[in-house]
């Protein structure tokens, strides 16, 4: 079985309560279909079913490892490195995330 060695890593126990969308759509005028945080530094991106894929892109460019669904109801964590899903009951919280602009 699979496991996460990154949980050193985590910085973010306690999720926003809003965000408006993923970081990198907006500034380019791009659109999402689902959002993720990055559990280091708090980075919101797009899942890889958006056309900009812009949680993924942010593991490739800094490193951070884990990131979080922001989907209500949805309480999972991935990390990247270790190809593992998981549940981190040490991060709380449920975000208000607008519609996604693609209306899946």
């Amino acid at each position: 079985m699979a496991v996460c060695t990154h949980l050193d890593e985590i910085r973010i126990t306690q999720l926003p309560e809003a965000v408006d969308g993923c970081e990198d759509c907006l500034r380019t005028g791009g659109k999402w279909l689902h959002l993720r945080i990055c559990l280091e530094c708090r980075h919101v991106g797009c899942c890889d079913d958006s056309p900009g894929r812009h949680a993924t892109a942010h593991f490739h460019s800094s490193g951070h490892p884990i990131m979080r669904s922001l989907e209500p109801g949805e309480t999972w964590s991935w990390c990247f490195v270790d190809e593992v899903a998981m549940n981190i009951p040490a991060v709380k919280g449920e975000t208000r995330i607008p519609s996604s602009p693609l209306g899946w």
